[in-house]
């Protein structure tokens, strides 16, 4: 608990017709017995609690200046590294994580990836966003039929940050299946799927050569075409992926 709220808690209190001794037992010793008289008396003589000083030791390693050190060096760079701020300021990395959160409110974000639009591109997607907030409504938009497809190989999909093996060595994890084996060159094959707001669609599985217009006009559209009837009748909307 914050200090300043101990001294809320306190104020309240013996305003509230509570003894010191009373206060000390119901905080559970969060307050010692002679501060809590030291407060009280405050409180008789002027009416709240005010501390000239802090509480507890002075700081040494989140200082005023090393504060304004870290805020100098992420105001002057783009990315910047808390493994350099403890390496630079001789510190924790404890004490470097709580001077970026608690002391300058900073998180820590992944960079993100997104399309290299160019400025047309960018034109011609914002002219398709109020074309669609213009020509349709809310219940609308819940009769599309979206679409994409992705390339699977048979190797699988292997998460390298959260499949570990505990094991004593290297050697124990690799017995216990620490291995994992891949091909040079993996068979691949290309999914297609669908989704709306109601359901998703059945899988299609292109399993040999590459898919062009006439493969995804035979093989996608009736499906897709079947599952949007299915859906929502004769009203939806399917449109282009990508």
């Amino acid at each position: 608990m914050k200090n300043k709220e101990l001294q809320n808690i306190v104020l309240s209190k013996y305003k509230g017709g509570q003894s010191c001794i009373k206060i000390h037992e119901d905080l559970h010793g969060s307050v010692g017995l002679s501060t809590a008289e030291r407060w009280c008396k405050m409180v008789r003589d002027t009416g709240r609690i005010t501390l000239l000083r802090s509480m507890g030791r002075p700081r040494t390693v989140r200082t005023a200046a090393n504060i304004q050190k870290v805020k100098q060096r992420h105001d002057r760079l783009r990315i910047f590294s808390c493994r350099k701020i403890v390496r630079d300021l001789r510190i924790s990395r404890r004490s470097a994580q709580r001077i970026l959160k608690d002391d300058l409110k900073l998180k820590s974000y992944k960079k993100k990836n997104q399309p290299k639009n160019s400025e047309a591109q960018k034109a011609k997607r914002f002219k398709f966003a109020n074309w669609i907030r213009t020509n349709f409504r809310k219940e609308d938009t819940l009769r599309f039929l979206f679409s994409d497809e992705k390339m699977f190989d048979i190797d699988g999909v292997h998460n390298s940050q959260n499949e570990r093996i505990w094991a004593p060595s290297r050697a124990d994890a690799d017995v216990k299946g620490g291995i994992r084996q891949v091909q040079k060159f993996p068979k691949k094959v290309m999914v297609w799927l669908g989704a709306c707001s109601k359901w998703v669609s059945p899988l299609v599985i292109f399993e040999n050569g590459t898919v062009d217009h006439e493969r995804y006009i035979q093989e996608v559209l009736p499906v897709a075409l079947k599952f949007g009837n299915d859906m929502f009748g004769d009203n939806w909307t399917f449109p282009q992926d990508g």
